[in-house]
């Protein structure tokens, strides 16, 4: 049995074979822990949270989550080649282990093996998990693509109404919800790749227009990523809401429900696009393959898209360990961030 499945692991799930391969060789230096399974061709497809650094209950957090997607396998693969260089670094490098020290880092790289495992959208049960938390958008959405609960058989199906989340879902919500609990600063990066010419690293909301909260944390992050990368001129960073709206996205609630329950708190959801079109523009030969419209075919290519976000992910790491040295909690600095986030996000005022 042991045999047969990993022999379906290489063939249909090589991602998790990979990530079972990290963790065995990780070790006592990673923390481990399964948030569900999923049944799957008679397979027990294990979703594993990695923690890795401080696990002090108000150490700052970032949590970096793939594959919710299935057929978005490159954010996965993006997930597990970091993870790949921080386990190779700590065998040698001194210095990862005192920036780990300062923080918790958490990897949820395949939240969604079932939709993996059959290279679809979805999870097994035909329901899209970017659009199945019990949260709607405020407004119009677009047709289907906002979410709709017409037949499975359609994408982006959110669900029967009233239903429970899916179980990928509330587990990945639970633990999610654990992680950021008691927590003075989290940050979140979610991992996609399907939509435009560009990267986009977007932030909340999905669902609404309004400027969130804490919209000069995000002004910050991108004022301090610009001035430490000046040449990094990857990502066009936008609320998420610009691009397109949903129902039922899973950041929004999660960052609503931390408002009321820590008030006092910052979390900052985000969430990198990669723009797959471009993939398909250099090589349309991908439209013949489902896969391809998500999914960077060409090795040299794939291999470029691996490296691409290093500065990105190791920017995140750095700026949650030290977050009190660049961000400003004084009233007017606030509200002087805020005006200019709105400016330069909003055409200079909040639409509703």
């Amino acid at each position: 049995m042991a045999s047969t499945r990993l022999f379906n692991l290489k063939r249909h799930l090589p991602e998790l074979f990979e990530l079972e391969h990290l963790l065995v060789r990780a070790g006592a230096r990673v923390r481990s822990k399964v948030l569900t399974q999923v049944s799957v061709a008679d397979t027990q497809l294990p979703i594993h949270a990695l923690e890795l650094g401080s696990d002090a209950p108000g150490a700052p957090m970032l949590g970096l989550i793939g594959g919710v997607h299935g057929v978005e396998r490159i954010g996965s693969q993006v997930l597990l080649a970091y993870l790949h260089s921080l386990l190779e670094r700590m065998r040698w490098d001194d210095s990862i282990d005192c920036q780990l020290a300062g923080l918790k880092l958490v990897f949820v790289p395949i939240a969604n093996p079932g939709g993996m495992y059959h290279n679809s959208r979805c999870n097994p049960n035909g329901v899209d998990l970017m659009r199945n938390a019990p949260i709607a958008a405020k407004g119009k959405v677009p047709m289907l693509l906002g979410g709709h609960r017409i037949s499975r058989m359609l994408p982006w199906y959110r669900g029967p109404k009233d239903a429970p989340m899916e179980p990928e879902l509330q587990a990945l919500h639970g633990y999610m919800e654990e992680q950021i609990n008691g927590r003075p600063f989290n940050l979140t990066l979610d991992v996609h790749s399907g939509f435009g010419f560009k990267d986009r690293l977007w932030f909340p909301y999905a669902g609404a227009f309004e400027p969130i909260r804490d919209l000069n944390v995000m002004y910050r992050i991108n004022r301090l990523f610009v001035k430490t990368f000046p040449n990094h001129t990857l990502y066009q960073v936008e609320p998420q809401a610009h691009s397109y709206t949903t129902h039922g996205d899973v950041w929004d609630l999660l960052y609503d429900n931390s408002l009321i329950q820590q008030p006092e708190a910052t979390f900052l959801p985000l969430t990198l696009e990669m723009g797959s079109w471009l993939w398909v523009k250099k090589n349309p030969r991908q439209l013949l393959r489902y896969r391809g419209l998500f999914h960077p075919e060409l090795p040299h290519r794939r291999s470029r898209i691996l490296r691409r976000h290093y500065p990105l992910l190791d920017f995140l790491m750095m700026a949650t360990r030290s977050h009190r040295n660049w961000m400003k909690t004084k009233p007017e600095q606030v509200d002087k961030d805020t005006r200019a986030a709105i400016k330069l996000w909003y055409d200079g005022e909040a639409r509703t």
